[in-house]
């Protein structure tokens, strides 16, 4: 996967999610409880022996009652205005792709929006997502396929989609080269964080989705 010449902020997801679960007085087991994961999954993860998928942060996020941008938060403060160099983005690496926060991870508005790099095969997970609010995606290089019910959309460069995101829905690379998208989450529910089902609803590729 081409990845970008700057440095940038990277986060261990496995050391905010220790943080987050000890933040909350939790077990690994009553996580993985509330997760719906093994609590094997979860002590490999919170080691950093494994990178977890999308729809994996998205049921971690939703089981602590915390946005998924909250795994890659560097500092806690939310700001009404938002400017964020290129090199200085936070960057997540999943499995089979990289995701890219916009500002949503900082601001204290209704909007969510961020990046997403996806390697040939790359995808959301075996699970649909659904959440409040309304969904945008630009695709700016490669292909990438969304079903939304029961509609399956094929992006290419400069195709977009907008959809009501309460409609269950799914992402994949289908394509043979690395896809960019930008996603945009708004006017979801005041308490919701709706970008945690795009970095943990699905799998990214296919693993620790253990039940």
């Amino acid at each position: 996967m081409e990845l970008f010449e700057h440095d940038a902020i990277s986060v261990e997801i496995g050391k905010r999610l220790r943080e987050l679960r000890q933040e909350r007085n939790l077990s690994m087991r009553e996580l993985a409880r509330m997760s719906g994961l093994s609590a094997n999954a979860l002590s490999t993860i919170e080691r950093s022996k494994s990178s977890p998928s999308v729809s994996t942060l998205y049921k971690l996020a939703e089981a602590l009652e915390v946005p998924i941008t909250a795994f890659f938060r560097t500092e806690t403060s939310q700001k009404d205005v938002v400017f964020i160099k290129g090199s200085e983005r936070t960057r997540v690496s999943f499995h089979r792709g990289l995701w890219e926060g916009l500002g949503g991870e900082w601001f204290s508005g209704r909007v969510e929006p961020f990046m997403l790099t996806l390697e040939s095969g790359a995808n959301s997970g075996r699970f649909s997502m659904a959440h409040t609010g309304h969904e945008f995606v630009l695709c700016l290089r490669g292909l990438l396929e969304y079903q939304v019910e029961n509609q399956v959309f094929t992006l290419e460069p400069g195709d977009s989609l907008l959809f009501a995101a309460r409609l269950k829905h799914q992402w994949r690379n289908p394509g043979t080269t690395v896809t960019n998208a930008v996603f945009v989450l708004a006017g979801f529910a005041e308490g919701e964080n709706p970008s945690e089902y795009h970095i943990a609803s699905g799998q990214a590729g296919g693993e620790l989705d253990e039940g």
